[in-house]
């Protein structure tokens, strides 16, 4: 059965090209020599990204394949203006982040509700010959053609915006945690790889507060070469601030399943490793307290390092360590990582837990990395390498034609101008006009 999931696309987007104004001279019974009155052509329509929190899917574009805007109308006599093209405006979810197709470059981000960013600007309307008349050129006779038209295919990614990301092997639990601290229901299963796709739930707190949770699948050992599901979901949690961390209690080495996935974050994106973090130790209903115990003193004698502020640790045989330097005591200016033994089955540890989250979620350090996030939020361009896999692995590797000429008859492909995506932010208006000459219309 085929997922409402959707966070991934493809489409062709193409604004409006400019109306062209008229050339014409008034000529009427008691005004045979009325003077130019050709009016100006109408400005072509844009495509506008609005973020709109109703949608939490770019389901609605997966069969809208090609959008296009209306073009300006052609200005008339007795200085008619001709009319405006309708801006088309694209509604998509927060979070998403739009690439170009063709050379996988960064284009824009929507971030919030209600934010609305220009993709593509509609061509101004030439000027009818009107405009032109001077003292010296008192019938002009020609007008201004409209601007042409721009076309870009885009790629719209969906990065979903939550407060706590959770990351694991499969089978670690976190489908389960998700469905236990919220009404949240994915699915749940004893195999690997149950989740094929994200899912949010909000959790309540006390006072009537709530944060968000995204479960995203599961991640192996050499996710980034794309082994088990890749890296494909983790752009889920690449705006969540903090993350969350679960290995099984049952596990055989904690700290190398926990440097495991570090090391795929680090493949993925090494600003993620910035993020705050917690560990859960999870299936804490399949140990007895001996062993509860045992582990709980392993991890206050030697505990894992935030890695915040200073360079990711890395794991050897002796455990997670620095570069050269022995097992750190204490983390970052004397921080050492959270770590919560819980049981989703039975509800053990789960009121600790959120305790746990909500204060390192309202850390103030927390907050002033999600200020300064937000202010110089920086996105990768694709890598080209990898973007033909990228595409075939999304099914959106077919080549989107234009539609045929026939089911547009104002289509003229001499209007048609392809545009960059660093041409988007600052688009400068064009300066010059190329004048044509138009038969006189009596």
């Amino acid at each position: 059965m085929e997922s409402n999931f959707v966070d991934y696309v493809k489409i062709m987007c193409r604004s409006g090209k400019g109306g062209r104004g008229s050339m014409h001279l008034r000529h009427v019974k008691y005004n045979p020599n009325g003077g130019p009155d050709g009016g100006d052509g109408g400005k072509g329509g844009s495509i506008i990204l609005r973020g709109n929190h109703n949608y939490w899917t770019l389901l609605h574009l997966k069969y809208e394949r090609h959008i296009f805007a209306e073009h300006g109308g052609n200005g008339g006599k007795d200085k008619c203006h001709g009319t405006d093209g309708k801006d088309i405006y694209i509604d998509v979810p927060p979070g998403t982040v739009v690439y170009d197709a063709e050379t996988g470059k960064f284009v824009c981000d929507v971030a919030y509700d209600g934010q609305e960013v220009l993709l593509l600007k509609g061509g101004r309307g030439g000027l009818g010959n009107f405009q032109f008349r001077t003292a010296t050129n008192q019938a002009p006779r020609y007008a201004q053609p409209g601007e042409p038209m721009q076309e870009m295919t885009v790629i719209l990614e969906l990065k979903l915006l939550a407060d706590v990301g959770l990351v694991g092997f499969p089978n670690a639990g976190k489908s389960t945690l998700l469905s236990a601290l919220s009404n949240a229901r994915p699915k749940i299963a004893n195999y690997p790889f149950t989740t094929m796709e994200p899912s949010l739930g909000i959790v309540g707190y006390r006072d009537q507060k709530s944060f968000v949770m995204a479960d995203i699948p599961g991640i192996i050992e050499g996710a980034a070469e794309g082994k088990g599901l890749g890296l494909r979901f983790l752009r889920h949690i690449e705006r969540n601030s903090l993350l969350l961390f679960m290995v099984p209690g049952d596990t055989d080495d904690i700290r190398r399943e926990y440097e495991i996935l570090l090391n795929e974050l680090r493949q993925f994106n090494p600003e993620m490793l910035d993020k705050h973090r917690v560990l859960a130790i999870t299936k804490c209903d399949l140990l007895d307290e001996e062993l509860i115990g045992m582990l709980r003193q392993e991890t206050l004698s030697q505990p894992l390092p935030t890695g915040r502020g200073v360079d990711t640790p890395t794991v050897g045989k002796q455990g997670l360590q620095g570069n050269d330097s022995p097992p750190s005591q204490g983390g970052v200016g004397g921080e050492s990582l959270p770590v919560v033994f819980i049981s989703a089955v039975t509800g053990y540890g789960l009121d600790e837990l959120k305790d746990v989250l909500w204060r390192e979620l309202n850390a103030e350090s927390n907050k002033l990395a999600a200020v300064m996030q937000e202010d110089t939020l920086v996105h990768r361009d694709k890598d080209m390498t990898r973007f033909a896999a990228e595409l075939a692995d999304e099914g959106e590797d077919e080549d989107l034609e234009p539609l045929d000429a026939t089911e547009d008859e104002d289509l003229e492909y001499d209007d048609l101008e392809y545009i960059d995506a660093a041409d988007i932010e600052d688009m400068e208006d064009f300066e010059d006009f190329e004048y044509t000459d138009a038969p006189e219309k009596s």
